[in-house]
C-alpha cells in the first residue's frame, strides 16, 4: 500500500514537470540559434518594448522577439525623422546624391550667353520721298554687304524735281563763269547738293549726275557699310512713303553677348573684367570683355543681364546664337551642395545625409549666399558629406510619414498609452519603452480596460457580440473572464482587470 501511493506521488511530479516545462516554454519563447535579438514586443500592443524575454504587463501574454534580420526592424532603429529607401524606389523616385565641396575663395561662372548686335554699329536703309520700288537684287537676310554695294533702285517724282534743280544750278554755275553775276552759283550747287542727300541720295550718284548732266532715270539704295542684312521690307512695283525703312545692316565686326546673372552674383563683377566665349559646335574660345554699361534688370525672370563686348572675328558669332561664357568671379570659401539640396521652411533650412546605403538622416543648416545652382553652407555640415541632392522634397515628406517629431501634434485624447504596472509579473526586470508613434483607432478592453487593436483581437477570435455590440479583448483570458459575468463589467460593479 506504501508503495502504490509513493508510486502515485511520482508519477504527479514528473506529470508537473513536464506541463510546467512545456508552460515555461509558451511563457518565454527562446530565440532562433544564431539570429540577434534587438528586443521583445507584446503581440497584442507593439509598442511595449523590453530588452528581456517574459510576459507582457497587460494580460499575460508571452513576449515576442524582434531580430535584427526581421523586415523593417532596421527602419525602427533608426535615429528620429531618418528614412531607409531601397535603391529601387530611389531610384523610380529620381533621388540623386551628391558630395559637399569644399569652394575656394574665387569661382568660375559658366552662363548661358545671347550674341545681339551692337547698337551703335546698326545701319537703316530708307529714301527720304514717296516713290515706287523699281528693282532689287539678291540681296537676301543674311547676306554680307560692302559699303556702297547696290542695293535696289525706285523711282520718286520729288527726286526728279530736285535734280533738275541741281542741273540748272550746275548750268549756272558755269554760265557764271563766263559773265559773273551778283549772286553766288556755288552756293545754289551746294543748296541742290544737300537738298538731294537729305532726299537719301548717296555721294557717288549726285558726282554721277554733275558730270553726266543728265537726269537719272531711277534712283539707287547703296549699302552705308560694310555688314549683314538683319532686316529687308521690299519688293519690286512697291510703293513707299517717305522714311519708310528698306534694309537694316549691322556692322558684326563687333557684337554684344548678353547672360544673365543673379542679383547677389553681379556685385562680384567690374566694368572691364575679362570672360571666355565658347562657340558651340567648333569649340573656340573667344575674348570679351564686360561692358562699363548698368546692368538692366528683368523683372520677369529677376535676373540681372550682363552685357559683354567680343570682337568677331571671321562672323563666327551671329545674331540670336547662343554661347557659353565663362566667367571669373569672387566668392567666400566654405562649404557648398546644390541648390536643390537644401530644403527651407523659412524659419529653419536642413538637409538629408547619407548614413548608409539607402539611409538618409534630417540635419538642421545654416546657408550663405547662393551661386548658380549652388548654395553655401555656413554651419551644420562638413565637405565629403553626400546630401540628396535631388528629390529632397520626396525624401522629406517620407520622413514625415514615418516621423511623429515632423508631423503635426496629435490631439491629447487621442495620444496612444501604454500600461506598464510596476506590480505586473517581471516587470522589475523589463525595460518599458514606450513609442509615441501613431496608432490605429482602438478599442478598449471591457475586462481589463487596455485598448486593443481590432484588427489583432479578430485575426486572434478575441471577440464577442454582446447586446448587439461587438467586444474586443486583448487575450482569450480577458474575454473568459467577461462572458462569466458581462453585465457586472459593463456595469462597472466589477473591478477591471480583476
Amino acid at each position: 500500500m506504501r508503495g502504490a501511493l509513493l508510486a502515485l506521488l511520482l508519477i504527479a511530479a514528473l506529470a508537473g514537470a513536464y506541463f510546467a516545462g512545456r508552460s515555461a516554454n509558451r511563457a518565454a519563447p527562446t530565440a532562433a540559434v544564431g539570429r540577434r535579438v534587438l528586443y521583445y514586443v507584446d503581440p497584442m500592443h507593439p509598442s511595449y518594448r523590453s530588452s528581456r524575454p517574459g510576459k507582457a504587463p497587460d494580460c499575460g501574454m508571452p513576449l515576442e522577439p524582434v531580430y535584427a534580420d526581421s523586415p523593417g526592424a532596421a527602419a525602427l532603429a533608426l535615429p528620429p525623422g531618418a528614412v531607409q529607401i531601397d535603391a529601387n524606389r530611389l531610384q523610380l523616385a529620381g533621388v540623386q546624391v551628391a558630395k559637399a565641396e569644399e569652394i575656394p575663395g574665387s569661382r568660375t561662372l559658366r552662363l548661358l550667353g545671347r550674341v545681339e548686335v551692337d547698337d551703335a554699329r546698326v545701319y537703316r536703309v530708307s529714301a527720304g520721298a514717296d516713290g515706287w520700288i523699281q528693282r532689287t537684287f539678291d540681296r537676301s537676310l543674311g547676306s554680307f554687304v560692302h559699303k556702297n554695294e547696290e542695293l535696289a533702285t525706285f523711282y520718286s517724282p520729288e527726286f526728279y524735281t530736285q535734280v533738275s534743280g541741281y542741273l540748272v544750278a550746275l548750268d549756272r554755275q558755269d554760265g557764271a563763269a563766263k559773265s559773273p553775276a551778283a549772286y553766288s552759283p556755288a552756293r545754289s550747287v551746294e543748296s541742290a547738293e544737300l537738298a538731294l542727300r537729305s532726299l537719301g541720295m548717296s555721294e557717288r550718284q549726285i558726282r554721277e549726275v554733275g558730270e553726266s548732266r543728265k537726269q537719272p532715270e531711277e534712283i539707287a539704295l547703296l549699302a552705308p557699310a560694310d555688314g549683314v542684312i538683319v532686316a529687308r521690307d521690299l519688293a519690286p512695283g512697291l510703293h513707299f512713303e517717305h522714311n519708310a525703312e528698306f534694309y537694316r545692316i549691322a556692322d558684326l565686326s563687333r557684337v554684344w553677348i548678353i547672360a544673365d546673372l543673379y542679383e547677389d552674383e553681379a556685385a562680384g563683377f567690374k566694368p572691364g573684367a575679362e570672360a571666355a566665349v565658347i562657340v558651340p559646335g567648333s569649340g573656340r574660345r573667344l575674348e570679351a570683355r564686360v561692358s562699363a554699361s548698368l546692368p538692366l534688370l528683368d523683372p520677369a525672370s529677376r535676373t540681372l543681364k550682363l552685357r559683354l563686348e567680343a570682337r568677331n572675328p571671321g562672323f563666327l558669332l551671329r545674331p540670336g546664337m547662343f554661347v557659353d561664357v565663362e566667367l571669373p568671379a569672387s566668392a567666400p570659401s566654405g562649404v557648398s551642395v546644390p541648390a536643390g539640396a537644401v530644403l527651407d521652411s523659412g524659419r529653419s533650412q536642413r538637409v538629408y545625409v547619407e548614413d548608409g546605403e539607402g539611409v538618409f538622416v534630417p540635419r538642421q543648416v545654416e546657408s550663405g549666399a547662393r551661386f548658380q545652382d549652388r548654395i553655401l553652407i555656413t554651419r551644420g555640415l562638413k565637405a565629403g558629406e553626400r546630401v540628396v541632392a535631388d528629390g529632397a522634397f520626396l525624401v522629406d515628406s517620407e520622413s514625415r510619414l514615418k516621423s511623429p517629431a515632423e508631423a503635426p501634434a496629435a490631439p491629447t485624447d487621442a495620444a496612444p498609452t501604454v500600461a506598464t504596472p510596476s506590480s505586473a509579473p517581471g516587470a522589475p526586470e523589463q525595460a518599458a519603452i514606450a513609442m509615441a508613434m501613431p496608432q490605429p483607432a482602438a478599442e478598449v478592453d471591457p475586462s481589463c480596460g487596455m485598448k486593443v487593436d481590432p484588427a489583432s483581437a479578430r485575426a486572434a477570435g478575441n471577440t464577442l457580440v454582446y447586446g448587439g455590440k461587438t467586444y474586443y479583448f486583448c487575450s482569450r483570458r480577458c474575454k473568459e473572464r467577461f462572458t462569466g459575468h458581462p453585465e457586472q463589467y459593463l456595469t462597472g460593479k466589477l473591478a477591471a482587470g480583476r
